[in-house]
């Protein structure tokens, strides 16, 4: 009996020492497929060495790793792997199943096309819709790395994306220039303006062979793009136009323009990431008409982020440097979270919790191209050295898109838990909309806003502009008559548990009201200087304010004007 076991022990090790070595022996012959370049059917991850990449900075690697993204697509898909060492690219084709992985100490390096001899893909014809947008959002095919009508892909790993090489310029729409393409800062209001230090001014054919995003992607869908990091990603570190169930989650960007432009997109989230943008925005939803068509930004939660607007690098570094001429205008940094400016579709079913904002612009909210923005919800923000408004919420009529479309709406917006520390004295918080066209339906709750004070009486006299075509941004209506808040053309709009206040003695209400109907404060605190009003009304209905300091339980029916 014990021989009969040790015989059956035996056996059974031969089979699998055997099995080993055939299984071995396969690895081998994959191993060897693989050095060799050919499309490998048992292997899933596709090293970009093994397609001829050198990894060195100095070899131009993008046929190289085009062919591995080619070989993996054509067995059904699999994993690109980017081993440790710099690969130097021009423009990297993205294919359906296929996934990008960038490994520790791996960079993706975007080539300089004149000094290494070189272009980008060329930016796809899209003559017929590109004059409504700028440049940037019109193409995508002349990026690092690109994608139109994939799914099932996804760049993730604790690589580096730098984008070196690429240009942020991006020319204007084609067709004559307008007010509404410029903020007021950059000449937006004036016949003449200066010449755009980001290429504005230069005709389209200036970007031939140019690339100007790090990542674009074109009407997709099932995306992740996940723990990676990006360097001066161009015009856009991330323009996504069109895409479907988009995954964006712990990424660090720090980058000379836009960080992530979401366009278009449905179903998209965005948790644990840093971006830092001075020149531009730093997480922006659009809904611009770039493919055609106007269609909604839908269904997106934006959750745990940070935006800021350090100086480019200092993110990454963890230096966090501030140089206060490291900007796009006099306004100062951008690097904030906005809705718009393109806002042909709208933007609908969106929630937004736990941002911190830092050296950098507010909150915006914008419509100007006829889409709506409704049931919105923001939670949880904190902001700190903020250089123009904290909060604005703006519905105009620049109207940048087909002729015929009617203004939008901006409605049923909710936003709560905000703490603003040392907000930029010039600008207040902003509700602006239309005559005829009133912003609607807005609730805000346990709000807490210092400014830095320092109003004059002469801009509590102050009457803004309506600049209804004007691009809009904060600074669009010049300094404003109160410090805190500056409600025009509303209806329905609800402040409680709101309080305000300066660090520095400031002359102008805390509140001006105007074309304003349906208006309830309750629990509000408002720092005043003595013989200041707290409130000013200007053709104001159904106006109430109880339990709130320093002025008594207050109703008014109707007031042409009326200061308390």
């Amino acid at each position: 009996m014990r021989k009969h076991r040790l015989g059956l022990i035996a056996a059974v090790t031969l089979t699998l020492s055997a099995c080993l070595l055939s299984f071995n022996g396969r690895n081998d012959a994959s191993a060897q497929r693989r050095a060799a370049g050919a499309q490998p059917n048992d292997a899933l991850v596709y090293s970009v060495r093994a397609y001829g990449a050198r990894g060195d900075g100095k070899t131009v690697d993008t046929p190289s790793v085009n062919r591995a993204i080619e070989a993996a697509a054509a067995s059904g898909g699999g994993t690109v792997h980017f081993p440790a060492g710099t690969y130097l690219c021009f423009s990297i084709r993205l294919k359906s199943n296929v996934s990008l992985h960038l490994d520790s100490g791996a960079t993706i390096l975007a080539a300089d096309p004149e000094k290494d001899r070189g272009s980008y893909d060329q930016p796809e014809p899209n003559d017929e819709w590109d004059m409504y947008q700028d440049f940037g959002h019109s193409h995508w095919q002349n990026s690092l790395i690109w994608g139109v009508g994939v799914e099932n892909v996804s760049i993730y790993g604790p690589g580096l994306i730098d984008g070196r090489g690429l240009t942020r310029r991006s020319p204007r729409p084609r067709r004559p220039l307008q007010a509404g393409d410029t903020p007021t800062t950059l000449g937006g209001a004036q016949a003449a303006r200066p010449v755009s230090p980001l290429g504005e001014d230069l005709p389209h054919s200036a970007m031939a062979g140019l690339g100007n995003k790090a990542i674009s992607l074109k009407l997709s869908r099932n995306v992740a793009l996940r723990d990676f990091s990006i360097l001066n990603g161009g015009h856009f570190a991330l323009l996504a136009t069109g895409v479907d169930n988009l995954t964006i989650d712990n990424l660090k960007v720090d980058t000379n323009r836009d960080g992530f432009d979401i366009d278009s997109c449905r179903n998209v989230r965005v948790s644990n990431c840093s971006v830092n943008s001075p020149n531009d925005d730093a997480i922006v939803l659009k809904s611009s008409y770039a493919l055609g068509f106007a269609r909604a930004t839908e269904n997106v939660t934006i959750t745990n982020c940070f935006v800021s607007g350090y100086d480019i690098g200092s993110l990454l570094d963890a230096t966090y440097k501030r140089n206060v001429t490291q900007a796009p205008d006099k306004d100062g940094p951008t690097g904030r979270l906005k809705f718009g400016t393109e806002s042909n579709g709208g933007f609908k079913n969106i929630t937004i919790s736990n941002i911190v904002f830092d050296h950098c612009r507010g909150l915006a909210l914008e419509t100007v191209d006829g889409g709506p923005i409704e049931d919105i919800t923001i939670s949880n923000v904190t902001m700190r050295d903020v250089v123009t408004a904290p909060i604005f919420l703006r519905l105009g009529a620049r109207m940048r898109g087909p002729a015929g479309a009617p203004a939008g709406v901006l409605r049923r917006v909710q936003i709560s838990n905000v703490v603003v520390y040392n907000a930029d004295p010039r600008y207040a918080s902003i509700i602006a909309g239309l005559p005829g066209h009133p912003v609607e339906d807005v609730r805000l709750s346990d709000i807490r806003i210092l400014y830095r004070g320092g109003g004059t009486r002469a801009q509590a006299a102050l009457e803004p502009p309506e600049r209804e075509t004007n691009y809009p941004e904060p600074s669009m209506f010049g300094e404003l008559p109160a410090y805190g808040f500056f409600i025009r053309h509303a209806r329905g709009v609800e402040l409680s548990n709101v309080e305000v206040g300066f660090m520095s003695e400031d002359l102008r209400p805390a509140f001006h009201l105007e074309d304003v109907r349906g208006a309830n404060f309750r629990g509000v605190a408002a720092q005043k200087t003595a013989d200041v009003p707290t409130f000013v009304l200007k053709n104001v209905e159904d106006f109430n304010v109880r339990d709130s300091r320093p002025v008594p339980d207050t109703r008014v029916e109707r007031a042409e004007s009326k200061k308390f």
